[in-house]
């Protein structure tokens, strides 16, 4: 992918996208299971892209698990998984931590088990208070039952001047409830107690991707995810090809609405895209080299008078939503598109 360019429109691909890439680099939340329960069609769709030959690793901002229990929990779900195909936000902030920090030095876990394992790994030992005379304060996201006074430690902490490190700072993260808060809520509260930001290791910053390219070996990924501000946009910093799937944060309204680094290479409705091959959108009524509108299946869209428009009488509305956002991407360029879409997502049922 060129960085460069301005994605205008999702891409086409002749070949299932399984056959095109050699590792599928998967978020979970969202992606693979939500509130613990596996999404419709993610188990079979994985076990045939598995079958077919297709790395799978499992690439989690989540630092509350061990690699070891996320692989479990996969195993469970029926989709086989060791730790070794385990990445997750805990290793990334950890090696960025022992980067600057001495082999043994002190770190002040406020998070879950996961971020203890992944400084031990690194040769640094965790520690439970403010008082323990740290050198540095981890953050990550620590389950729903995480006490308030753990915030009070990092603030504590943070206030008198000790690094600060956070797994991630994704706001929100999918359960079987709905959306709940995320660890970048919880970052909020320490950081407008103290006034102070931390190093961030996840999605979609480099740290993140450095640990998941040292741990897989992929030469021709393809970034999964359903969240544009951390999937899709940790795709475009690593100038690699993504895959949204629709089975988690992202809307197709946000989708339409999205900037260039939040513009996924391709888009389906969940992961059995990955077994598929990609339709074309193809401009229609070229003039002077500038298309009047979009095609994609039996569906053509168009922007006219700040509406996007949507025309034809296609059989999958996933056509129809690659053709909008080509129309509403190529009439924002470089911006954010504003044309009103409510019309045409509701033919589409969305």
């Amino acid at each position: 992918m060129n960085q460069t360019a301005v994605r205008t429109r999702p891409e086409g691909s002749e070949r299932p996208l399984n056959a095109v890439y050699d590792t599928a680099l998967l978020d979970l939340d969202g992606v693979v299971y939500a509130g613990g329960e596996a999404i419709d069609h993610a188990v079979d769709a994985l076990g045939a892209v598995r079958d077919d030959g297709m790395r799978l690793a499992y690439v989690t901002n989540n630092a509350l698990r061990t690699p070891e229990a996320v692989a479990e929990h996969l195993t469970r779900l029926g989709v086989p998984a060791g730790p070794e195909d385990v990445i997750t936000s805990a290793q990334a902030v950890a090696r960025l931590i022992a980067e600057q920090l001495p082999s043994g030095a002190r770190v002040l876990v406020i998070g879950g088990e996961g971020l203890r394992v992944a400084l031990r790994e690194r040769g640094l030992t965790p520690v439970e208070s403010a008082d323990d005379d740290p050198a540095a304060v981890v953050q990550g996201y620590g389950g729903p039952d995480m006490p308030w006074s753990r915030l009070m430690e990092a603030g504590y902490a943070v206030g008198r001047g000790v690094p600060w490190f956070a797994s991630n700072t994704d706001l929100t993260i999918p359960s079987g409830r709905g959306i709940a808060p995320g660890n970048g809520a919880a970052v909020q509260v320490v950081r407008i107690v103290t006034g102070r930001s931390p190093q961030v290791a996840g999605k979609p910053l480099p740290p993140m991707h450095r640990e998941t390219i040292l741990r897989t070996g992929a030469r021709r990924p393809l970034v999964v995810g359903d969240r544009l501000d951390t999937d899709i946009e940790g795709a475009y910093a690593g100038e690699v090809d993504s895959l949204l799937v629709l089975t988690g944060v992202t809307d197709a309204a946000q989708l339409l609405a999205a900037p260039p680094k939040h513009r996924p290479t391709y888009v389906d409705r969940d992961l059995r895209g990955l077994l598929s091959a990609q339709p074309e959108v193809e401009p229609t009524g070229a003039a002077d080299g500038v298309a009047d509108g979009f095609r994609c299946g039996g569906w053509t869209a168009r922007v006219h008078d700040g509406a996007l428009l949507l025309e034809g009488d296609g059989d999958e509305p996933m056509d129809g939503l690659r053709a909008l956002c080509a129309a509403a991407w190529t009439a924002a360029g470089d911006g954010v598109s504003t044309t009103d879409a409510g019309k045409a997502l509701a033919r589409l049922g969305w």
